[in-house]
């Protein structure tokens, strides 16, 4: 949130891009930072700044060893426009070698990826700099940060021809700043060697519980989207006003030795025993595709994943791409947004960012079936709902919890 930021500083990196080894999402999202700061287990960490350096790739993404799938068949985005187009997104983003040079290819635009860590630090950036923008096109806002960026107006309005089919419950905004791109539910996952079958948290209310005390790691919700996100989830379960407020959950999340991170990343690298993690925190806010993430990427790949998901208080995040306003390529921002909701990127995705496509033409992995992908009941909350109380319960959460 804008408060929380203390300075407008934001330096560029020039680095050599590459996909990351591994995403279990994401976001989507999961959108791990390249900052991995840790929390004393102790106590909750201090919100961190919001203005990381980002990383810019001065090359063609590389693949995240993912092969794609069988590509449908589909219209070239926009006429050759040429030039370069900037792409601001998260530290998540990763698309095949073949895919990004066939929208290079049609377009004739070479595209770079500014890479600006955790979704939530993303979009605090694009608005600090929204007088001089970083970029062409961003991708990587999500639905809980959503108003923040379109009530700062760094977005042009831009209808693509490729979003016609995308279903009419992923688009958000009316005015059509934004064009849906992907879809994914934030869970706690759960490292099943921690737990047998019994022991397992059934629901975000048992992570209170005393045999869960220090065993959870969440990630700040001030510049974190699955932070934010859970958090959303804790509002939609215990309310406001109810005998058992979401605060009063907080508040016993916070005395049964809950650890706050920065950002997905730290939680999931740093923090969380599980799979790939390297902690010592068996529970962790992550996503439902997390789980099938692990089994893709180990060598050999088992037949039952090393993490689970607490199908309970989920919510449902999701992604968008827009036009910078203040572009210097807006027709190539353009040609990139059209590129992105189009079958061929839409079928690339659940392999190298681990989201669901929101296009219908779009191929998934059977993967998301073998190892089931999705939350039975995700939670959702109304953007408008979001914008009018999101800073408010920031606020509140960072009052009763790290303070």
């Amino acid at each position: 949130m804008n408060r929380l930021i203390a300075t407008a500083v934001v330096a560029i990196l020039v680095v050599a891009c590459a996909a990351p080894t591994r995403t279990p999402l994401p976001a989507v999202s999961a959108h791990p930072t390249q900052s991995l700061a840790t929390a004393a287990p102790s106590a909750p960490t201090a919100a961190p700044s919001a203005t990381a350096a980002p990383s810019v790739a001065t090359t063609t993404p590389s693949s995240s060893g993912a092969a794609s799938p069988s590509l449908p068949a589909t219209s070239s985005p926009s006429a050759s426009v040429g030039g370069e187009v900037v792409l601001v997104t998260h530290d998540s983003f990763a698309a095949s070698d073949s895919v990004i040079s066939d929208f290079e290819t049609q377009s004739g635009a070479a595209l770079k990826v500014l890479k600006g860590g955790d979704a939530g630090t993303m979009v605090n950036q694009a608005i600090l700099t929204k007088s001089d923008p970083l970029g062409d096109a961003l991708y990587g806002v999500d639905n809980t940060f959503l108003s923040r960026a379109l009530d700062a107006g760094i977005f042009v309005p831009y209808v693509s021809p490729a979003a016609a089919s995308i279903p009419a419950e992923f688009k958000l905004d009316p005015n059509n700043r934004v064009t849906p791109i992907d879809y994914g539910d934030v869970c706690i996952n759960y490292d099943k060697k921690a737990f047998d079958a019994d022991s397992v948290p059934q629901t975000i209310a048992d992570l209170t519980k005393p045999q869960f005390d220090n065993k959870l790691v969440v990630e700040n919700p001030a510049t974190s989207s699955p932070g934010l996100a859970f958090v959303l989830a804790t509002i939609l379960r215990f309310g406001e006003s109810s005998d058992y407020t979401w605060l009063e959950y907080w508040k016993d999340l916070r005395a049964n030795g809950v650890l706050v991170v920065p950002d997905w990343n730290s939680a999931y690298y740093n923090e969380f025993s599980g799979g790939a993690g390297g902690g010592d925190r068996p529970l962790v806010v992550s996503y439902a595709t997390s789980p099938a993430a692990e089994v893709y990427f180990a060598d050999p790949q088992p037949t039952e994943s090393p993490t689970g998901n607490v199908d309970d208080g989920c919510f449902r995040q999701i992604e968008f791409a827009a036009v910078l306003a203040g572009a210097r390529n807006p027709a190539a921002a353009q040609a990139w947004v059209d590129y992105m909701a189009s079958p061929e990127f839409q079928s690339d995705m659940p392999l190298n960012m681990f989201v669901f496509p929101t296009n219908p033409a779009a191929q998934v992995t059977d993967l998301f079936t073998r190892f089931p992908a999705k939350a039975t009941n995700p939670l959702t909350m109304d953007p408008a709902t979001i914008a009018a109380n999101r800073d408010r319960w920031i606020q509140e959460w960072t009052d009763t919890v790290l303070h």
